[in-house]
C-alpha cells in the first residue's frame, strides 16, 4: 500500500529551486534512504513533507490525504514525525519529560492525558536504550544519546511515517550500529515507515531497502541499493569520486 505520494513537488528560496519537481511513491513499512550531494535538496524535501517548509508547488499525499500547506503540528498529529540532525530539548525538563512532549503534542488523533504520555515516554525510552536516564537532565547525555532522545520523542507519538535527517552523522561504529538496530526494530515491531536522509554509506547499505538519489533538487536514480550506488550517473553526481558502499 502506498502511504506517501509526491507529485511535482518544488520548493523555492528566493526564486531558486532547492527541490525541482520530485515525484515519489513510498510504500507502507518501507525503509527508504534519500541520498545525494550536499545541497541536493534532501533535507528540504523532508521538511516539505513534515510541514516545516511547505512546498512552493506540487502535491503531497499522506495516507490518501493531501497535506501540502498544512502546519507542521497538524502533519504530526496525522502520524508524520521528523527527527532533525541537531537535537533540541527543554533544559528545564528531564529526559522523560522531554520525550513525553512527543506524546502530548504529537500523538495521532486525541491528545493523551499526562499520565498516558508519561507511559508512552517510558516505553519509547526503553526502546532506544535510555530508560535508566529518564529522571536525568538532558545535558548529561552524550550527543548520540541526545539523538536517541529525539528519536524516542518522535516514537512516543506512535507515528506511521518517520522522517530522519542525518541522525547518524558523526557517530562511532558502536553508536552507528546501535542506531541502525533501533531503526530496523522500529520498523519491525512498530510497523513504522522510514524515510531517511543519510551520508554514511555503511549505514545506508546496511539498512536501506531502497535508495532514491537527489541531485540539483531532482530524482537522479531510484531502486535497489547496490544497483543505484554503482550507477555511473550516481557516481558522477558525487563530484566524480566513486563512493565506498562498504564504509
Amino acid at each position: 500500500m502506498t502511504i506517501l505520494r509526491l507529485r511535482r513537488v518544488e520548493k523555492h528560496f528566493g526564486g531558486l529551486p532547492a527541490v525541482a519537481g520530485v515525484d515519489l511513491d513510498v510504500e507502507a513499512g518501507e525503509i527508504l534512504a534519500l541520498v545525494g550531494p550536499n545541497g541536493a535538496g534532501k533535507s528540504t524535501l523532508l521538511k516539505a513533507i513534515s510541514g516545516l517548509q511547505p512546498p512552493t508547488r506540487g502535491s503531497i499525499e499522506f495516507d490518501g490525504r493531501r497535506i501540502e500547506g498544512m502546519g507542521a503540528h497538524d502533519v504530526r498529529r496525522l502520524g508524520v514525525a521528523m527527527v532533525l540532525q541537531t537535537p533540541r530539548w527543554f533544559e528545564s525538563m528531564t529526559v522523560e519529560e522531554n520525550v513525553a512532549l512527543g506524546s502530548l503534542f504529537g500523538s495521532v488523533g486525541r491528545r493523551p492525558s499526562l499520565s498516558t504520555a508519561r507511559g508512552h515516554a517510558r516505553r519509547a525510552l526503553e526502546f532506544v536504550g535510555l530508560a535508566d536516564r529518564a529522571g536525568e537532565d538532558v545535558a548529561s547525555l552524550t550527543l548520540h544519546q541526545q539523538r536517541f532522545l529525539e528519536l524516542a520523542r518522535a516514537l512516543a507519538g506512535e507515528p506511521r511515517l518517520l522522517l530522519l535527517d542525518e541522525v547518524m552523522a558523526g557517530l562511532n561504529d558502536t553508536e552507528l550500529q546501535a542506531s541502525i538496530d533501533i531503526v530496523r526494530t522500529a520498523r519491525r515491531e512498530l510497523g513504522v515507515t522510514v524515510i531517511w536522509v543519510e551520508h554514511v554509506m555503511k549505514a545506508v547499505m546496511s539498512l536501506a531497502e531502497r535508495i532514491v538519489v537527489l541531485n540539483f533538487g531532482q530524482v537522479l536514480a531510484d531502486g535497489e541499493p547496490r544497483e543505484v550506488m554503482t550507477d555511473p550517473h550516481v557516481v558522477s553526481a558525487y563530484l566524480g569520486d566513486e563512493i565506498d558502499i562498504h564504509g
